[in-house]
């Protein structure tokens, strides 16, 4: 019998090449009603089709284009706002963190601590996040080669920590450009790692708007599809009822009514897939 390999995300069982999985959720925290109502229709979402979902979304974007952005509530009044999203829905929570001495009381709060893409060299922050003992999800940054993540999981395994997600979000090409290989995902999974696509983030223009990242929201889709075609175990998209309001990325945040036909779909292509490997 083949051993089999669980990932445990608060009450979410993921079993590595079995459980397709999303993360989902506004890019930040623009209040506690928009975190509620968004992950309601996700826990709703998830009795219809039966796919695990864990909501996501950030206390702090420290990484805004501009000195002028919003960056979100906060350490503190984020966490009540992701505590009250736990306990009000059931969903399994995620949020990143910037620095190690965030990592301590967020990792009371949320069932998955999550490493920016820019940051996933730190070795401090790595270090700290595994010393939890909560799973980590590593995004890969945009100037890292799939092949390169091996150190960021290397870390985290030497700290102890045995839970690790990595995540493709697109690679620099050329200025205010992200293009994304495919072939990242099953370099990724060679670490014997879950891997998920960000399906949103990988559409960014990064500073493409001067102030602001732009984005084309229209391809996520496209990405999302030909990522679950390529093996990837889970989605990640940053979700919001009207998009074009939100107060971060609103150029490539889906509409929440997008993501239970999207996720059918790559669902479908990820059963197909997985019974021919």
């Amino acid at each position: 019998m083949q051993n089999r390999t669980i990932y445990q995300i608060g009450p979410a069982s993921i079993e590595l090449g079995k459980t397709f999985f999303v993360i989902a959720g506004p890019c930040v925290i623009e209040n506690e009603s928009l975190c509620l109502d968004v992950a309601d229709a996700l826990l709703q979402i998830q009795k219809r089709i039966q796919i695990p979902f864990i909501f996501k979304a950030s206390f702090d974007k420290a990484n805004r284009t501009s000195i002028e952005s919003f960056r979100g509530p906060g350490l503190e009044k984020g966490l009540e706002v992701l505590e009250k999203v736990r306990r009000k829905t059931g969903l399994p929570v995620l949020t990143d963190i910037h620095e190690p001495s965030q990592v301590s009381p967020v990792s009371k709060v949320v069932d998955c601590l999550q490493v920016p893409a820019f940051l996933c060299r730190q070795t401090d922050l790595l270090v700290a996040c595994a010393k939890t003992g909560k799973p980590v999800n590593v995004k890969k940054g945009q100037f890292v080669s799939p092949e390169e993540m091996k150190n960021a999981v290397q870390k985290i395994r030497a700290a102890g920590g045995q839970q690790i997600f990595l995540t493709e979000r697109g690679t620099f090409f050329g200025y205010n450009r992200l293009v994304n290989d495919m072939t990242a995902i099953p370099a990724m999974r060679n670490l014997g790692c879950p891997v998920i696509f960000d399906a949103t983030h990988s559409t960014q223009r990064p500073g493409g708007l001067g102030t602001a990242s732009a984005g084309r929201r229209d391809l996520a889709p496209v990405l999302a599809r030909a990522a679950a075609a390529a093996g990837a175990d889970g989605l990640f998209m940053e979700v919001h009822p009207t998009p074009e309001k939100a107060l971060c990325d609103a150029d490539c945040m889906l509409p929440l009514d997008q993501v239970e036909p999207l996720v059918k779909t790559c669902y479908q292509i990820y059963q197909i897939v997985r019974q021919t490997i």
